[in-house]
């Protein structure tokens, strides 16, 4: 389905966690959504310049919904956090990518969230047909969506402050808890992914990651959020991707992070 600008209504919405809101969107964007793609909303306040990415967390495609997990992160998103049900925001999507969720069929896999970073690991645990070892890290016990994300699989968690779960970040819950896999799938902070990254390749498995970047147009304009990359990008010439075209989700051995 090719990105289009659209004017989504908002079903309802509420705060899970201190500045963490769930809002259901009513789009037809749904039908061509994929996990790990996301979405551009557009703040009504004209100051407010750039448009806001957000990744998809569950997509309700019979129904026309996309719903959309977010932190408060500045003036853009503060706006849509006091959205009420009926009211309506300008949407550009699906964007990006997504996971290459039919290659762990049959596979031992781990998802793995950090953070903001958790909310596209859902509709990815929904789609995908693997033995699913969902791995996700919190700053402490506001464990946002872990009972939405126990339906489709083993949840591992991991605080920074020791409170659920391990105490540390999704590497140590890994290693607590002895888990292996075959494949990886993963969307977090850049030290994260890195961690992963190195583990990933000391271990030889295939892994795929979401990289969360500041991006200004979400449509490959403004180069604003490239990655430096192991081969030449046919649009720069250069060893870049952009992120939002050419990603968000790489192959963990493609980017250098």
């Amino acid at each position: 389905m090719k990105k289009m600008k659209v004017t989504a209504v908002v079903i309802s919405q509420k705060e899970i966690a201190p500045d963490i809101y769930d809002m259901w969107l009513k789009t037809k964007l749904a039908a061509g959504a994929v996990p790990g793609q996301f979405v551009c909303l557009y703040p009504k306040d004209k100051s407010t310049l750039l448009v806001r990415p957000i990744s998809i967390c569950e997509v309700k495609k019979d129904e026309e919904m996309l719903r959309l997990v977010y932190r408060i992160a500045g003036k853009g998103t503060r706006e849509f956090a006091g959205y009420k049900e009926g009211e309506t925001v300008e949407v550009l999507g699906t964007l990006g990518n997504g996971f290459p969720y039919e290659k762990a069929k049959g596979k031992k896999v781990f998802l793995m969230g950090g953070g903001i970073g958790i909310p596209p690991m859902l509709e990815l645990a929904k789609e995908m047909d693997a033995d699913k070892q969902i791995v996700v890290g919190y700053r402490n016990q506001d464990t946002f969506l872990k009972d939405d994300l126990e339906k489709y699989g083993k949840v591992y968690i991991a605080t920074e402050d020791g409170s659920v779960g391990s105490k540390g970040n999704v590497m140590d819950a890994i290693r607590e808890n002895a888990l292996e896999a075959d494949m990886i799938f993963a969307c977090g902070p850049m030290p994260m992914l890195r961690a992963i990254k190195k583990y990933a390749e000391e271990k030889g498995i295939p892994t795929y990651i979401s990289l969360e970047e500041h991006m200004a147009c979400g449509v490959g304009a403004c180069l604003g959020c490239v990655v430096k990359t192991r081969e030449v990008d046919h649009h720069s010439h250069v060893n870049n991707a952009r992120i939002c075209t050419e990603g968000p989700v790489f192959e963990a051995g493609e980017v250098e992070i």
